[in-house]
């Protein structure tokens, strides 16, 4: 006896389980190429840091991620904009002074090109991410000679990641505004306990008091 026909409710739902199976398929090697992307894009350069010194490996890991650098002794920024790799080798010699690296794809791996750096002074992670309380954390060593520092509205710091920051007593000026951290108002006098030679922007005070009440 003939096995009896699918009916097209059947197969149209044997199609869509197909299409189904397939997009999963698809989205899950679609996340898997996008994390090897972004392990790729942060890998420490060790070749150039062993070669031409800790400065040039920033300057190198920073431009390649789309961020800027600035050179101690300069107003200039060299941005991520034309051929940029001869420029940097020239001044391997300068310190950096400053990098900005907001809304770069940066992760807590990435930040190992910028640990040497024994004269990095201006740090700005704005906008950053996959950067989070480890990464703040990591920070750390940058801590002798960092005088201003940006973590405005990255998605992944919170309070953890803030109370690491006792450790940079030298830092003068400290953005964390857009941070999604429960009682930003006692986040902050936390901060300024910490930190009081810094200037702390964000989570201010007087924005988190009740409005008015309505004229009667």
């Amino acid at each position: 006896m003939a096995a009896p026909r699918a009916g097209p409710a059947h197969r149209l739902l044997q199609g869509l389980s197909r299409w189904f199976y397939e997009a999963e398929t698809a989205l899950d090697w679609a996340e898997r190429l996008r994390r090897l992307r972004l392990q790729r894009m942060n890998a420490s350069h060790v070749y150039l840091r062993d070669t031409y010194g800790p400065n040039v490996a920033a300057a190198a890991f920073t431009l390649s991620l789309g961020g800027a650098v600035r050179y101690e002794g300069q107003e200039q920024w060299l941005r991520a904009e034309g051929p940029w790799q001869q420029e940097v080798l020239q001044l391997r010699s300068a310190p950096v002074w400053g990098l900005d690296l907001s809304a770069c794809p940066v992760t807590y791996s990435g930040l190992e090109n910028l640990l040497p750096l024994p004269r990095l002074a201006l740090l700005d992670l704005s906008s950053c991410p996959h950067v989070d309380d480890w990464a703040v954390a990591r920070l750390r060593g940058l801590g002798p000679a960092l005088r201003a520092l940006s973590l405005s509205r990255c998605p992944r710091v919170t309070e953890r990641g803030l109370a690491t920051l006792h450790h940079f007593r030298e830092l003068r000026y400290l953005d964390v505004s857009g941070l999604a951290v429960p009682s930003p108002g006692l986040v902050r006098i936390l901060l300024e306990e910490m930190l009081p030679r810094c200037r702390i922007v964000g989570m201010d005070l007087e924005t988190q008091q009740p409005p008015p009440p309505p004229p009667a």
